[in-house]
C-alpha cells in the first residue's frame, strides 16, 4: 500500500497559522481530504499522514476530528508544548485517540536554534519514549548540531527529518551542498537505527525555473538521502499542499518515482509506504 508521509489540511480561518498570509495565494485557503482525494487516486496513494501546520492544541484537535472522519488518513503528527509542565497530561490525552502518532515543535520557526537542546521536558520526551510516539524535527541545516544532541540524550526516541533537512537547492550545488550534506551524514551515523528521513519538500526548496527539470536538479540531493540513510529509513512525503507553491502533486510523485527507479522493488516499496507504516507505527 502506498503512503504519502507528509502532508497537511489547514483552513484560515482557524486564524492560528502565523506563517500562512493571504499573500501566499496558492495556500491561501481551505485543503481538506476531497482536495486531496483526486490526487491520491491519480498516483495511486492509498493512505496519508496528516502533519500539524500550526503551533497550537486547538489545531491538533482539528486535524484529529477530521482524521476520525476520513479513512484516508492513517495518522496524525500534532503540536505539544514540549516546554510547559502540562506536556505529559496533554499527551497522555492525546494518545487515546489511535490515530495520534508523534509531535512536532516546528523547530524551524522558533527563535532560538538551539531550543530543542535545553527546552523541551525531561519527562514530556520520556512520555513520549513510554507511549511509543514518534518525533518529527523539522529542521534546516543549522539545527543539526543541536538535534544531534537531543538524539543522543534520548536514543530510544523515534526521530524523523522532515523534508531531508530543507537543503537550499535554489542556491545552486557550489553555494548549497554544506553544510547540508556533511549534516545529514552524521545525522545518518548516529547509533540509533529508529532515526529516519523523509523524502519530501525538496521541490519547495528548488527555484521555481529549476523544476521545469525535476529529476535534473533534485537528483544530487535525493542520491544523497538515499547513500547515507539507505532505503530503509527513507519515506516519500508530498508535503502538500505545500508543493504548490514551487509544483504539484503529481509531478514530484513521478519524479521521486523515477529517481528511486533503479532500486529494487522491496527498497521501493519501503519508501513509499512501508517504512511509514512501520515508523508511524500506523
Amino acid at each position: 500500500m502506498s503512503i504519502d508521509a507528509h502532508q497537511h489540511y489547514w483552513d484560515p480561518a482557524r486564524g492560528d497559522y502565523g506563517w500562512l498570509t493571504p499573500e501566499m495565494k496558492p495556500l491561501y485557503r481551505v485543503f481538506d481530504p476531497d482536495d486531496l482525494a483526486p490526487l491520491r487516486q491519480t498516483t495511486d496513494v492509498r493512505r496519508t499522514v496528516v502533519v500539524q501546520a500550526a503551533p497550537t492544541i486547538d489545531e491538533t484537535r482539528y486535524l484529529l476530528n477530521l482524521a476520525r472522519k476520513e479513512d484516508s488518513i492513517a495518522g496524525m503528527v500534532g503540536w505539544v508544548p514540549l516546554d510547559s509542565p502540562d506536556a505529559p497530561a496533554i499527551i497522555d490525552k492525546f494518545v487515546h485517540d489511535p490515530k495520534f502518532k508523534g509531535v512536532r515543535p516546528m523547530l524551524q520557526d522558533l527563535p532560538d536554534d538551539t531550543w530543542i537542546e535545553h527546552a523541551p521536558l525531561e519527562k514530556a520526551i520520556e512520555r513520549l519514549i513510554d507511549l511509543d510516539l514518534a518525533f518529527d524535527a523539522l529542521i534546516f541545516a543549522r539545527h543539526i548540531p543541536s538535534l544531534i544532541r537531543f538524539a543522543e540524550r534520548y536514543p530510544k526516541l523515534r526521530v524523523v527529518i522532515d523534508h531531508g533537512a530543507k537543503p537550499p537547492i535554489r542556491n545552486g550545488i557550489e553555494k548549497g551542498w554544506q553544510p547540508w550534506a556533511d549534516g545529514i551524514a552524521q545525522l545518518a551515523k548516529l547509533p540509533q537505527n529508529h532515526l529516519y528521513c523523509k523524502l519530501s519538500g525538496l521541490v519547495t526548496e528548488s527555484a521555481q525555473e529549476q523544476n521545469q527539470q525535476y529529476d535534473e536538479n533534485l537528483k544530487p540531493y535525493v542520491k544523497h538521502l538515499l547513500e547515507q540513510f539507505g532505503p530503509q529509513r527513507l519515506m516519500w512525503g508530498s508535503d502538500w499542499p505545500v508543493v504548490n507553491l514551487n509544483g504539484s502533486y503529481t509531478d514530484w510523485h513521478a519524479s521521486a518515482k523515477r529517481l528511486t527507479s533503479h532500486l529494487e522493488k522491496a527498497d521501493q516499496d519501503a519508501i513509499f509506504g512501508a517504512n511509514a507504516r512501520a515508523f508511524y507505527r500506523l
